[in-house]
């Protein structure tokens, strides 16, 4: 017999060994070396519990600081562990709840299901008054329920009840706060970081039974409480308003109504309302059934805003000295554009002939208006442009930058971008192929009334102890030209009596432009569009003042997809108009008991305090 071994055999063995060892020695040297802070963090994770307690959020109030809109209670939430408990035993227990929470139907199915479930933990009801803590309480001390606990829950409460049926005051500009204590639309989401503060953020190793070890306890963040925040609202006025738009809306048939109260000197929002609302202590029945109702359609829709564009046209004609208040110009009831291809015409589809200017503008006549937007310079191109410049100058097209959330900055066309035909620039002249929001035509015809002055609109005049500093923006119009605008709509609702009858507000001076535009739907005439039958959009922008001359307030109105109840040829007339909506929010503001003090309106045009 030969020998067995090899030196080739043991050589190879030696290598291969030496290649595991080197790989093991890598693989630990990687572990306990390149991966040892992750290693020893998540092994920390893993045996130290992190807390996380909320601050009390900031409550909101009026801009007296006497009327609180928002605030936070303590409530309590029931809590349950039913893998602890046995299936016969979990039935039993939520029997029981069923009794003292008062549920029935699809809540209380809900409910079973819910503690009947083999979880580990389970929030079983939210919000729970002290009376039914207290009776959970008693039934877990006599042995009737086990498995289950109360927690402390903060609720972030509405108050203040709103001007229609189930609704709390400024619901949509205060918007509300979910069940994670995070604030959705309005107030609660842009001002979310002051009103929620910082939580206090406890750490600590916890045991074999996941407790905290006392010893072990660090308090890695103090936490700070929210910040109160004061409004520039007047809850009373707020009020008003809301009663007003309610009344409104149930007249005309109309799809909704909004209004906006407006210091057109300093760009605070007296008043800021649509109906329908909903209720903020109940956001989660309107997010199940409704969830459109949380759009504020103040800042959050456009719409066509018709004939109320046509003190922009006199803004730009003006300007050019195309035309004066004086000059006469030809309404012919209809215009041929583009080569004859194209056709506006007046409502009425009459020609008033030879008028003046201001005149046009207070009858609301299309073919006058558009004649003067083509007039603005013999090259359509540069005639367009100049509108088009107007509109942006005074802020459509892009947001107003008002301290709320969900705001939208319209759709404006550019006829650098596409140019524009006659007919595009004609519509364009009296508020047809734009889209705004009642926010964006507050704030421009404040700038027409205050001297020329862009404003900031905002919402808040306080978080904390510090009062909000809103800066000016730049001028837009001259005095001069302020003051004419000024007359021009005093003509409007002075001159034509159909106004005349139903806007004007004894021992005050008041001017404003009314607008009625069709609505267009894209979903009519399978697919291809068309105009709604019998419902328009209704606007009224205007101003009221103590002083003639010299506007105090300025009110915007939109009533949405309203009914006509006389519909002929040049006169769409429903219950409430736009122009008497306006009257009587207009008199509730100038009247509401320390809301404007004495102003001085500045003869060189810049902005007036108070």
């Amino acid at each position: 017999m030969g020998r067995t071994d090899s030196r080739g055999r043991a050589l190879l063995l030696l290598i291969a060994f030496a290649v595991v060892g080197a790989a093991l020695l890598a693989r630990l040297a990687y572990w306990q070396v390149g991966q040892r802070d992750r290693l020893a963090d998540e092994a920390f994770q893993q045996t130290t519990m992190r807390e996380e307690t909320p601050s009390r959020r900031g409550d909101v109030y009026d801009r007296t600081g006497v009327v609180v809109l928002a605030t936070t209670i303590e409530r309590e939430r029931l809590i349950g562990t039913p893998s602890e408990l046995s299936a016969s035993r979990r039935r039993e227990v939520a029997t029981a709840l069923l009794g003292i929470l008062g549920l029935t139907g699809d809540d209380a199915t809900q409910f079973t299901a819910r503690a009947t479930s083999d979880r580990k933990y389970v929030v079983l009801a939210h919000a729970l008054d002290t009376t039914t803590g207290d009776r959970i309480r008693a039934a877990i001390a006599s042995g009737a329920v086990d498995g289950v606990a109360l927690e402390p829950e903060p609720v972030r409460v509405y108050p203040q009840a709103g001007g229609g049926p189930n609704t709390t005051l400024a619901a949509k500009l205060l918007g509300f706060v979910n069940r994670e204590g995070v604030g959705q639309y309005g107030i609660e989401q842009y001002y979310q970081d002051q009103l929620a503060g910082r939580p206090r953020i406890v750490q600590a190793q916890r045991d074999v039974a996941s407790r905290s070890i006392p010893e072990t306890t660090v308090v890695r963040d103090p936490g700070a409480p929210g910040e109160d925040i004061r409004l520039t609202i007047d809850a009373g006025l707020q009020l008003s308003v809301e009663q007003e738009l309610l009344a409104a809306w149930a007249a005309d048939r109309a799809k909704s109504v909004s209004a906006v109260v407006m210091d057109p000197y300093t760009g605070e929002i007296l008043a800021e309302a649509s109906y329908p609302s909903y209720d903020g202590n109940d956001f989660a029945e309107t997010a199940a059934t409704n969830p459109s109702r949380f759009i504020d359609p103040i800042v959050s829709s456009v719409y066509e805003p018709g004939s109320v564009f046509k003190m922009l046209t006199s803004v730009a004609a003006l300007e050019t000295n195309e035309v004066t208040t004086e000059t006469m110009v030809h309404d012919t009831g209809i215009l041929h554009l583009d080569r004859n291809r194209t056709h506006v015409d007046d409502a009425d589809h009459k020609a008033m002939g030879w008028m003046k200017f201001e005149d046009a503008i207070a009858w609301s006549r299309n073919v006058v208006a558009a004649k003067v937007a083509i007039g603005l310079d013999p090259n359509l191109r540069k005639a367009s442009t100049i509108l088009h410049s107007t509109w942006t100058r005074f802020g459509f097209g892009s947001r107003t930058g008002i301290d709320v959330a969900g705001e939208v900055g319209g759709l404006v066309r550019d006829p650098a971008v596409k140019s524009w035909s006659q007919l595009d620039l004609a519509n364009g002249a009296f508020g047809q192929g734009v889209a705004v929001t009642p926010l964006q035509l507050a704030t421009a015809y404040s700038a027409m009334v205050n001297g020329g002055v862009r404003i900031q609109p905002h919402v808040v005049k306080a978080v904390g102890v510090a009062e909000a500093h809103v800066a000016d923006g730049p001028r837009l119009i001259t005095p001069g030209l302020s003051s004419t605008l000024i007359g021009m709509m005093n003509h409007v609702v002075s001159t034509v009596p159909f106004y005349r009858d139903r806007t004007l507000i004894s021992g005050y001076d008041v001017g404003g432009k009314t607008g009625t535009a069709q609505i267009w739907d894209t979903k009519l005439n399978h697919g291809h569009g068309g105009w709604k039958r019998n419902l328009f959009n209704y606007s009224f922008i205007g101003y009221i003042a103590r002083e003639r001359g010299k506007p105090d307030l300025i009110v915007a109105i939109r009533i949405e997809e309203g009914k006509p109840t006389i519909h002929k040829l040049g006169q769409l007339e429903m219950p409430v108009m736009s122009f008497e909506l306006f009257r009587r929010i207009a008199h509730d503001a100038i009247t509401t008991p320390d809301l404007l003090r004495a102003r001085s309106i500045p003869t060189d045009g810049t902005t007036a305090t108070r």
